[in-house]
């Protein structure tokens, strides 16, 4: 048995919400990730990733295909340091990763947000804070002076000057 074999048997086995795994027999055994950094297994809702440094953790429906989108654990995410989780709100979903987290609830879809702009987000409290959760991935500033992300009560902005400040507007 491997960390990936228990985390999935903790998660129901094939009776849980990952469901058996994806294509029985030819690409559904544990395998090294293309980096070579760790393992994965692939199942029919979702996967289970494995690495020393994280251990093994479940990503699965809009969060992984954000996650994949933006190069899963070769991005610069990396690889996931939480199984999917209930926001503490109880309207929306997260995964935390190396290099930052994908939030999602329904009306505003998963959208990644890391670095500083993260962090100041944290600090007001995540997505029960006055911004609550993310409308945008970040993205750079027109000028190419810094960095942005869109959160539905206003904007966090980040350069290399200020750091990142709270805008209650969203303008570029």
């Amino acid at each position: 048995m491997s960390a990936i074999d228990d985390k999935y048997s903790a998660l129901g086995g094939p009776g849980g919400f990952l469901g058996p795994p994806a294509d029985a027999g030819a690409g559904s055994e544990e395998m090294d990730t293309a980096d070579r950094r760790g393992r994965c297994r692939d199942f029919e809702r979702g996967s289970i990733y494995w690495k020393s440094q994280t251990g093994a953790h479940e990503v699965h429906g809009d969060i992984r295909i954000k996650w994949a989108q933006l190069g899963g654990e070769r991005g610069f995410l990396g690889f996931p340091m939480t199984d999917e989780l209930g926001t503490p709100d109880g309207r929306g979903r997260f995964n935390h990763f190396e290099g930052g987290s994908i939030y999602w609830k329904p009306e505003t879809h998963a959208h990644e947000v890391h670095g500083a702009i993260r962090d100041k987000w944290a600090s007001m409290g995540w997505e029960r804070s006055r911004l609550g959760y993310p409308i945008s991935d970040e993205k750079q500033t027109s000028d190419g002076r810094g960095r942005f992300s869109d959160f539905e009560g206003g904007r966090i902005h980040w350069t290399p000057e200020r750091g990142a400040e709270v805008q209650s507007r969203i303008d570029d």
